[in-house]
């Protein structure tokens, strides 16, 4: 065996391994710690869930391992100084849901603008009437950087809303705030001018409680929210209050850890904190780009010896060309536009 999945790609970019490769796909060992020993052991290389742990430990069992591979951004479920040591390429589609997210962002700022629209989806078809707004010509305070946020404005700007923002690791005067047409302020004047704020921070454990008492101080009252950032930026009782005192009217948050508005937290009972189960990055079109591009990666790795490090999908490489190179039909490739 050459290629272990325990999650599936795409049959097309999953069809072109298994023609160049011995692949087998054992999703069931996600659940089954020993098989799963026994099944890497044979491995070169393998595509891991999100739940399923890279550690010291797994690698022992993995002496023939050449490439640990995902399909999801993050990377705190895998011990990447262990992976450099044993020369293990670490692979990962990070922003081959950029798009998808930013569109699960626009959706989420759309409906909590329309509260009147989720109601009927959920099949109260006599709902009172609610006086909606429109983002053309509110305001938009993207909290972070991260390459969802730059797609993101492009289509707010398409709206016609003004875009304003703060990253606590990208200095006002870098160029890409004027790239984006976003105007960079302070993270009060996010708080204080925004009628709308969308949360994409890149998660670091330095930013755990970021959103506190101190920062939602100074909320524009009626804000809505939403979020794809990891929720351990928020202060759960200090979110809770805002949710519940008027000042957040409203917030949508993507892939809520475990506990964080479960029984017990103060989050637990509020009817205007609406959590999806990371919905964001689970598109038909998100999944090809990243079956793909994992696929490549592997074959890669495993055809040229010494091929190793911690490797992402480029935010540059977002375009698929479909074109088969001499003569030989590969399915779609990543391509610097």
């Amino acid at each position: 065996m050459d290629i272990l999945l325990l999650e599936r790609l795409v049959p097309e970019a999953q069809a072109w391994l298994e023609a160049r490769h011995l692949v087998e796909c054992r999703p069931e060992l996600a659940n089954d710690a020993s098989a799963l020993r026994k099944a890497v052991y044979k491995a070169q290389a393998v595509v891991l869930p999100r739940k399923q742990v890279v550690t010291r430990e797994f690698l022992d069992f993995a002496p023939l391992l050449r490439a640990v591979a995902r399909m999801h951004v993050g990377s705190d479920n895998t011990d990447l100084e262990a992976c450099r040591e044993r020369k293990v390429r670490v692979i990962q589609a990070t922003t081959a849901s950029v798009r998808s997210n930013a569109e699960y962002l626009l959706a989420g700022l759309l409906l909590l603008f329309r509260r009147g629209i989720g109601s009927s989806l959920i099949g109260d078809r006599h709902a009172d009437i609610r006086l909606g707004r429109e983002l053309n010509g509110s305001v938009v305070g993207l909290l972070g950087l991260a390459p969802t946020a730059h797609t993101l404005a492009l289509m707010l700007h398409g709206l016609g809303a003004r875009l304003i923002g703060y990253d606590p690791a990208v200095h006002h005067t870098a160029p890409i705030w004027g790239r984006l047409r976003i105007q960079p302020v302070s993270l009060a004047e996010v708080m204080g001018q925004s009628d709308a704020v969308s949360v994409q921070v890149m998660y670091a454990s330095r930013y755990n409680g970021f959103v506190n008492d101190k920062v939602l101080a100074h909320c524009k009252p009626g804000q809505v929210w939403v979020g794809i950032s990891r929720s351990s930026l928020f202060d759960a009782n200090a979110f809770a209050s805002a949710l519940t005192d008027g000042r957040i009217e409203a917030a949508l948050l993507d892939g809520a850890e475990a506990g964080f508005a479960s029984k017990g937290s103060p989050l637990h009972e509020l009817s205007n904190l609406f959590l999806t189960p990371r919905l964001g990055s689970h598109t038909r079109e998100s999944r090809v780009r990243a079956s793909w591009y994992v696929a490549h990666r592997i074959h890669e790795t495993l055809s040229h010896p010494g091929n190793t490090g911690f490797d992402q999908l480029n935010s540059g490489m977002m375009g698929l060309d479909a074109n088969p190179q001499d003569g030989e039909s590969t399915g779609p490739k990543f391509i610097i536009r």
